[in-house]
């Protein structure tokens, strides 16, 4: 307690006056905490309690326990405010040895227990050095790199991104085609930038494409069944990217997961109708909420009997 108040002091005299009457509020009221205590809510009043403590909206603490229960909700916020892991996944090419340089670096990795090419690295400072900016690997949350692992690829195929930047999935597509090729969309053209800068310094820019379009409007653009694959990596409300992004908490509302899940059954019924027979499509978000995952796959199958829910 000490040390943050003395951090805050020195924040307060460094971006204010020392003698001011501001440096001297901040200083006050630090103190004053500081002899009050520790003060937290009834542990009885689980929201409250949780809300508190673990610095969570009440509204999520309340969606978190319905969903999930009182017990695995104060794991899984506890772990929502740990840092999120520097990870990288290697290019698919010469893999030992891009290993063996990230330890000569000094960078300690080890790999992933969750997907094949994802590695740990002990710190940050990746993208600074060669083997970024000369497409031995990208960063890409181990998580991610999972989304593209679940399709079954021979190679050949035309694949579609329906919802790309910045391009870590689209690329990871790519690494998997030889004479195929991947269509990356997105509704913002700015954005599709950075898809070609990845593919780019990936080394498979002549494996991508790029198009500026409303996931909502591929009718007119595509033929129906011209892809083999396709991946709808939705908009969603990134809750399940608290880690790395800890203001979504506070962004976001209820009414958002509502009006999102909207968005991400209307994108799968138009991209859908673009599927070859017996192909293979991937939804997949960033958010751990029930209404953006679970629903919308149970409401899409349930208006789409001609899909089918495979495990990997």
């Amino acid at each position: 307690t000490r040390a943050v108040l003395d951090e805050a002091n020195k924040l307060a005299k460094k971006f204010g006056k020392h003698h001011s009457a501001g440096y001297r509020i901040v200083n006050g009221i630090l103190r004053a905490f500081v002899r009050r205590g520790e003060i937290l809510p009834n542990k009885n009043d689980e929201v409250e309690y949780l809300s508190v403590k673990e610095s969570f909206p009440k509204w999520l603490v309340e969606y978190f326990i319905k969903n999930w229960g009182l017990k695995k909700t104060e794991k899984m916020l506890i772990s929502l405010n740990q840092p999120a892991k520097n990870s990288v996944r290697l290019a698919l090419k010469d893999q030992k040895q891009t290993f063996f340089q990230l330890k000569k670096l000094g960078f300690n990795p080890e790999f992933s227990a969750l997907a094949s090419d994802s590695v740990i690295l002990s710190h940050g400072g990746i993208v600074d050095t060669p083997l970024f900016k000369e497409g031995k690997l990208t960063v890409q949350d181990e998580a991610a790199s999972l989304v593209v692992d679940a399709f079954d690829f021979k190679g050949d195929e035309e694949v579609l991104d329906a919802c790309s930047a910045p391009g870590g999935k689209t690329v990871q597509i790519a690494e998997h085609l030889t004479t195929g090729h991947v269509t990356a969309l997105d509704i913002h053209k700015k954005k599709l930038n950075l898809v070609h800068q990845n593919a780019e310094r990936m080394d498979v820019a002549d494996k991508v494409s790029t198009k500026a379009i409303d996931a909502r409007k591929v009718d007119e653009c595509f033929s129906k069944g011209e892809f083999a694959k396709i991946l709808i990596d939705a908009p969603c409300s990134g809750l399940g990217l608290l880690r790395r992004k800890p203001e979504i908490r506070y962004s976001k509302t209820k009414q958002d997961l509502i009006n999102l899940q909207k968005i991400q059954l209307d994108i799968l019924d138009h991209v859908s109708g673009l599927l070859a027979q017996n192909g293979e499509l991937v939804y997949s978000t960033c958010s751990i909420s029930i209404q953006e995952n679970e629903e919308v796959v149970e409401k899409f199958l349930k208006s789409h009997p001609n899909f089918e829910l495979s495990k990997f």
